[in-house]
């Protein structure tokens, strides 16, 4: 990673991205406990600022919506990233990371996932280490199974538990429009694969047959920079998304609502509670983003572009 002026010794400022799940096909349980999964990820335009200083000891501090539901110790994940890379160093883990949070908490766009992997890419520049962003993706694979790709961004394939990408590259023929309905309450990941597990006792799984298609639907859907070519390949594509609704009725409410307002499509973004809505321009979303926040249901509407890049230095 560069850093954008100014000595990395005083502190280093990483904008990381969000994501949301275009397709997300889920295998069997494996014996380590993880899913097996095929998934195309999608970085999306609302960044979370992580800022990573020299301090005698490691501390975590977040501000923004949604901090007061994010641990300030070991259990942030940021931290936890600190601890690792620090150990694989060889050095102390005394920084100060301080979160400004604007992806949502526990919706189903990896917030948490992109905090940490702004910690590998802080701590990788401050400490002057000059790992490469391959070596940081393999102690992202570590922390959890969405923390590797925004270091990326972009679009990529995720294989294994999510963790094994390979980016996808496609014409950048076209920007992709979104608005993200945010739940007031989050929903537990592991409690969406729970109820997930449940349902599919009822019936067979899709198989990789399937995952494919929905994999090459998609590419080929970015690849054209259609929305409407998009919007058809991302409907029915998030295995998940039966389970999330099922814990969580009145998301079916909101999944109907986005194309009553002009939505192309609408999915629960990854395990959920998140809905994602996409649209066919700027003024299309900025109209959804509008409707929906007028039934004050939600504790956020936010509209962002995609693809976006991945962790990136900003000047101080």
């Amino acid at each position: 990673m560069s850093r954008v002026g100014g000595d990395p010794r005083a502190g280093v400022t990483v904008r990381a991205p969000g994501k949301v799940n275009l397709t997300l096909s889920v295998g069997p349980r494996r014996p380590d406990g993880y899913h097996e999964l095929t998934t195309v990820f999608l970085a999306v335009g609302l960044h979370d600022v992580v800022r990573i200083a020299p301090a005698a000891r490691l501390t975590v501090t977040v501000r923004g919506p949604g901090a007061a539901d994010i641990p300030a110790g070991d259990g942030n994940l940021a931290a936890r990233a600190v601890r690792l890379i620090a150990r694989a160093a060889g050095v102390e883990p005394a920084v100060a990371v301080h979160i400004d949070k604007r992806i949502p908490v526990a919706g189903g766009m990896a917030g948490g996932s992109a905090d940490a992997a702004a910690a590998l890419v802080g701590c990788d520049a401050l400490w002057g280490l000059g790992l490469p962003r391959e070596d940081l993706r393999l102690l992202a694979a570590e922390l959890g199974s969405d923390v590797g790709f925004p270091l990326y961004g972009g679009v990529a394939l995720g294989t294994g538990r999510g963790e094994l990408l390979t980016p996808l590259e496609t014409s950048g023929a076209g920007v992709f429009h979104w608005v993200f309905a945010v739940s007031p309450h989050g929903l537990a990941t592991p409690a969406v694969f729970q109820e997930y597990d449940r349902l599919r006792r009822t019936r067979p799984a899709d198989g990789e047959r399937v995952a494919a298609e929905r994999v090459a639907a998609v590419t080929d859907a970015l690849d054209s920079g259609d929305a409407a070519l998009l919007a058809a390949a991302v409907k029915d594509a998030n295995d998940l998304q039966e389970a999330a609704l099922s814990l969580r009725p009145e998301l079916a409410d909101t999944l109907r609502l986005g194309p009553e307002h002009g939505a192309l499509a609408g999915l629960v973004s990854g395990s959920g509670p998140t809905c994602a809505f996409l649209t066919e321009s700027a003024h299309a979303a900025a109209t959804l983003a509008t409707a929906l926040s007028a039934t004050d249901r939600y504790r956020d509407v936010l509209v962002a572009v995609g693809p976006t890049g991945g962790c990136s230095a900003v000047p101080d």
